[in-house]
């Protein structure tokens, strides 16, 4: 049970990320809530990293080590629901029309390819260690390593793996403070002025004044009853989900 918890727990995070994402960009702006994101995955990365610090003594196995560990895990798990949410909004509210699909694909790629990126990492961090293994392999006999070559993997890689988040992460939260607040979230809480500049930087000063305008007649919030648009619509969402894991 444990091992399925701590193999899950960054989902967990997601599920609490994903569901406080409307809230937090509506309240903190789409931009402090990035930042915010962006803390989550650096300090859950270190403290993947180093469970032990501060309460624990490193090496010395306990459960509160292990809920320490999933609690962090849960931090970044927070952080990618957040950021999951609201960077496509992000980028569709300061976009161009005419650029905005495209950035909002290009997002969704960026997610797909630093999976892909993870493994390349993993087996750098990995190195020498892993050699004898692909010696094994390539000489036709498929088995695991032994204890003895796997033991700097179990004892110290792991961390090393968890601790290569927080370069990607820490650059995610020291270039988000060189981006504008999108000017649809200006215009919500007043500041038209300011949401002026950022259309005139992204679009020129005649367009940005057209945009502005027509920012102000839809930002009314709407709000409607859970079914409105039909179950179907609600059911059909889940079920992609649902269909996309067990797949």
């Amino acid at each position: 049970f444990m091992h399925g918890i701590t193999s899950s727990s960054a989902l967990i995070g997601c599920v609490i990320g994903a569901a406080i994402s409307g809230i937090c960009a509506s309240r903190m702006g789409r931009k402090k809530s990035l930042i915010m994101a962006g803390v989550f995955f650096f300090l859950s990365a270190l403290g993947s990293f180093a469970p032990e610090f501060l309460f624990f003594e490193k090496g010395v196995p306990s459960f509160s080590l292990l809920i320490t560990f999933n609690l962090y895990r849960v931090l970044g798990g927070i952080g990618v629901g957040l950021a999951s949410a609201i960077c496509p909004m992000y980028i569709a509210e300061v976009a161009p029309s005419n650029l905005r699909g495209t950035l909002v694909s290009w997002n969704q790629f960026a997610i797909i390819f630093g999976q892909l990126v993870v493994y390349f990492v993993n087996f750098l961090i990995l190195g020498d260690n892993i050699t004898p293994a692909i010696q094994k392999m390539a000489n036709g006999i498929y088995e695991i390593m032994n204890p003895g070559e796997a033991q700097w993997m179990i004892a110290t890689g792991w961390r090393y793996m968890f601790l290569s988040e927080a370069v990607p992460a820490g650059l995610f939260m020291v270039l988000l403070f060189l981006v504008p607040e999108t000017p649809r979230y200006l215009a919500m809480t007043g500041n038209d002025a300011q949401a002026l500049t950022v259309l005139t930087k992204i679009n020129g000063k005649v367009k940005a004044e057209m945009i502005l305008a027509e920012i102000k007649e839809t930002v009314a919030e709407k709000t409607e009853k859970l079914f409105t648009y039909g179950w179907l619509v609600i059911f059909v969402g889940i079920m992609l989900s649902v269909f996309q894991q067990a797949v």
